[in-house]
């Protein structure tokens, strides 16, 4: 840190609520006085152009009426403001004023005065251009070595370089690769644009390059753009820095010139043809930059302000003096006022102008003498170690956010769940093709113990499931009130949700004393949906290709007691034996053992087992919650079906394929769309699984989607970070982008692994305490490939020959658990 201050020369405020930037301020002798006196002319978003000659009577003084020498509002918001010759038959000076969709040129002169009121300034336009695109920065200078004249050239938003001479347009060029508009100098010496683009490179090009090349009137070529005469637009240089550049400047001195580049953590000296010639790490935020010509020899002297209201004078890369401004500038400029050279100007982002300069002043304060006293080293390790256990327990959690404790909620928000479906179904647009599609209502509650405002419910459930209303914006809610909506959920898509649990967010804001806009917050709460809104009782099913045990650790429960809203009180039949048919059309059956604690679920379809077997878990689980048993555990004996999930999963990736053909078919053939799809629909009908046979969920693009890409980067990164068993895995790196696979063998290759890694004790967590991957024997699994598989060898073995099923051995009461009649048996009065 520095121990000086800058010394105020000359400070003002600039209006009220009026923002600044970079290019709002220039320093230059605008109304050419000839005398070698400098004005700052400072332009504001608002509108506002404003002129100073400032003259204090002492240094630190305020500014006074007659420093003000313009003050005027122009219609549109000031993006830059710069001094040159600007206009033909004259080599004065005049003002070219930036805006958003205009250039306008001024001349500034003052009228003598006759009476105490002084001076008299005013600015008369000369010329303006309309812009045809939304301009960014502009720069100056002798374009292709013009003299006594300034040309300008402005860049758009959209990367369009627009060339001005003077009060012609000469033309304009598209930079190549374009995304992002960056800082814009020119360099007379190799008379080139120098700029750095989004790709964080320092880009060199020649004024002559972009004269002669291809007309940019249009963003994309055209044919006839292609076959006319111009010249392609190609780089002089070009040099990677590696950041984004806030700045660039071209100095030059003794016949050479520098290129400087302002980063976010380093600034850059170049030669003019894109070699580095020196570069300086930044210990602190940089916000703006001037670099200018050293009074020692072959050296340059750089302004560096920073975000911690610091100003750092460099030469070359050695800092040689630090000073502490009150304010954080983001233009800084030096000039010549009242007969004092040097004088640093500098701009911040709400309006505070400042002239200073450098030194010190004398320092009367001492401070004052402090009391001895004794050190007591007992009390101070009894500190240290009640520190030291507050450390080590902040530490052991894993919470991101702190907790907030229950009734100190600014806004609670609520869920109800209506236990009957609606006697009216709300189902719009549904694509289930069942006779009666049901929904049931939700109501939301949200109670407020403080004002909130700006208030946003936010309603999600899981796909295919939908809703009436998912979205509900309130205004502000007083203290002590609540707001209370309703909604209905039905099943839209023609498949079976992966669970039935919905979700509800509630987004808004608490004002307070220091922010009345207010602090924003987030509230939420679960409901989970009745299984009767996607399936309804049906006859059990003799037959299943699939089959599913669920073994607990407590005696059985009757299903009548589980399932009251599937089983018939008076049928005793259902005590040990139910049927479930999904709206969609797919039917599943559950059982109950007389004899053992155990529980199957069976279906012809492998996907059809899981929403039956996640709702039998989840009420076994609350039925002995209700009975004070906290050992209860359900466990699963049986082998890991990978290699029935990886048909599904094969069956889905052909499915994206034969999409992707289709849609390629219907671009090339639009007129026979109709016919196409009928016979689509009757060559696919028999070959294309029952839950995934509709053709408009094809056409709909939900094949399209890239599932199996967003899963295989979700396992690798599991596999190279919490479940990586060495540093060669870890320092994998991922592709950042997805796209289609050749084939699904690398997926399922890591989805084994996976697999194989949990059965071993991996853990989903990155915690010290628990990054220790534990032994455990684990029932059933897969086969584990070797662990340099991680990523892809070049010669992949075939599928089949990698995931094979192990045979487990189990008690020999197991088999008689569910004999071959027992499905029979409880169906017999």
């Amino acid at each position: 840190m520095s121990l000086f201050k800058a010394r105020d020369w000359w400070s003002t405020a600039l209006g009220e609520k009026e923002e600044f930037d970079q290019g709002c301020l220039c320093v230059a002798d605008v109304d050419n006085s000839g005398s070698g006196q400098d004005k700052i002319t400072v332009g504001s978003y608002m509108g506002y152009l404003r002129i100073f000659n400032p003259h204090p009577v002492k240094p630190g003084d305020g500014m006074q009426a007659e420093d003000l020498l313009l003050e005027v509002q122009l219609r549109d918001p000031i993006l830059q403001v710069e001094v040159g010759k600007f206009v033909s038959g004259t080599e004065l000076l005049h003002l070219a004023v930036l805006h958003c969709r205009k250039l306008c040129v001024y001349a500034v002169s003052g009228t003598l005065g006759n009476v105490e009121h002084g001076n008299q300034y005013h600015i008369k336009l000369m010329y303006e251009h309309n812009l045809q695109r939304t301009a960014c920065n502009m720069t100056y200078g002798p374009f292709g070595g013009v003299k006594g004249r300034d040309l300008i050239c402005i860049q758009s938003m959209d990367g369009m370089l627009m060339l001005f001479e003077q009060e012609s347009y000469a033309f304009g060029r598209f930079l190549p690769g374009f995304l992002l508009p960056g800082p814009l100098t020119y360099s007379s010496r190799t008379d080139s644009f120098i700029t750095v683009s989004s790709g964080q490179q320092v880009e060199s090009y020649k004024y002559q390059v972009l004269a002669f090349a291809t007309d940019a009137d249009e963003r994309q070529e055209t044919e006839q753009q292609k076959m006319s005469s111009g010249k392609r637009l190609v780089m002089d240089w070009v040099l990677n820095i590696g950041e984004q550049a806030l700045d660039i400047c071209v100095v030059s001195f003794n016949q050479t010139s520098s290129v400087f580049v302002l980063g976010e953590r380093n600034f850059f000296c170049l030669k003019d043809n894109g070699q580095i010639r020196f570069m300086k790490k930044l210990d602190c935020s940089p916000s703006c930059f001037l670099p200018y010509c050293s009074v020692s020899e072959g050296t340059i002297n750089t302004l560096v302000g920073n975000h911690n209201n610091m100003l750092h004078v460099y030469q070359d890369v050695t800092l040689k003096w630090a000073t502490q401004l009150p304010h954080v500038p983001v233009a800084v400029k030096v000039g010549n006022l009242q007969d004092l050279k040097g004088v640093i100007v500098t701009l911040s982002d709400s309006g505070h102008l400042q002239c200073s300069y450098l030194g010190t002043d004398p320092s009367l304060f001492q401070a004052p003498k402090v009391e001895s006293r004794e050190i007591n080293y007992e009390e101070l390790d009894r500190e240290m170690k009640e520190l030291q256990k507050i450390i080590k327990e902040s530490t052991k959690t894993q919470d991101i956010l702190p907790k907030s404790e229950k009734g100190y909620d600014d806004l609670r928000i609520m869920a109800e769940v209506s236990p009957d479906l609606d006697v009216v179904s709300q189902a719009i647009d549904s694509e289930v093709r069942a006779e009666a599609v049901p929904s049931v209502t939700v109501k939301i509650t949200l109670q407020s113990r403080l004002a909130v405002q700006k208030t946003k419910l936010s309603i999600c459930v899981q796909p295919p499931l939908a809703l009436t209303h998912d979205q509900f914006i309130f205004d502000d809610i007083e203290s002590g009130r609540s707001k209370a909506v309703a909604l209905s959920v039905f099943l839209k898509g023609n498949c079976p949700p992966a669970e039935l649990e919905g979700n509800a967010v509630a987004s808004y804001s608490t004002p307070t004393d220091l922010n009345p806009e207010g602090i924003p917050r987030v509230a939420q709460c679960k409901f989970r949906l009745p299984l009767r809104l996607i399936c309804f009782p049906a006859q059990p099913s003799k037959t299943a290709n699939h089959k599913l045990t669920i073994d607990t650790n407590k005696p059985p429960v009757s299903l009548v007691n589980l399932f009251p809203d599937f089983a018939d009180q008076s049928d005793e039949d259902q005590v040990n034996v139910l049927g479930f048919q999904f709206l969609t059309g797919s039917r599943i059956t559950l059982l109950a053992s007389k004899t053992s604690q155990r529980y199957r679920i069976q279906s012809e379809q492998l996907e059809d087992l899981w929403l039956i077997t996640k709702e039998l878990t989840f009420r076994l689980q609350e039925h002995f919650k209700k009975e004070n048993s906290k050992d209860f555990t359900c466990t699963f004996s049986g082998s890991v079906p990978l290699q029935e999930y990886f048909e599904l999963i094969d069956c889905h990736f052909e499915l994206r394929l034969n999409a992707e053909k289709f849609e390629e078919l219907l671009s090339e053939r639009a007129i026979q769309f109709r016919a196409i799809e009928r016979r689509l629909l009757t060559r696919f009908k028999d070959k294309t699984p029952a839950p995934l046979q509709h053709l408009d969920t094809l056409l709909e693009g939900t094949y399209r989607q890239g599932w199996e890409e967003s899963v295989d980067a979700a396992i690798s990164h599991l596999l190279r970070t919490c479940l990586s068993k060495s540093s060669k895995e870890q320092a994998l790196t991922l592709t950042n982008q997805l796209s289609i696979p050749k084939d699904t063998s690398r997926l399922k290759k890591h989805i084994t692994l996976l697999c194989d890694r949990l059965a071993k004790g991996g853990r989903l967590c990155l915690s010290t305490d628990t990054n220790i991957q534990q032994t455990m024997v684990m029932p059933g699994g897969c086969t584990p490939i070797p662990e340099s598989d991680l990523e892809e060898r070049t010669g992949v073995q075939d599928s089949t020959t990698t995931f094979t099923n192990h045979r487990h051995f189990t008690k020999q009461k197991s088999k008689t658990d569910f004999p071959q009649g027992a499905l029979e048996e409880a169906e017999k009065p």
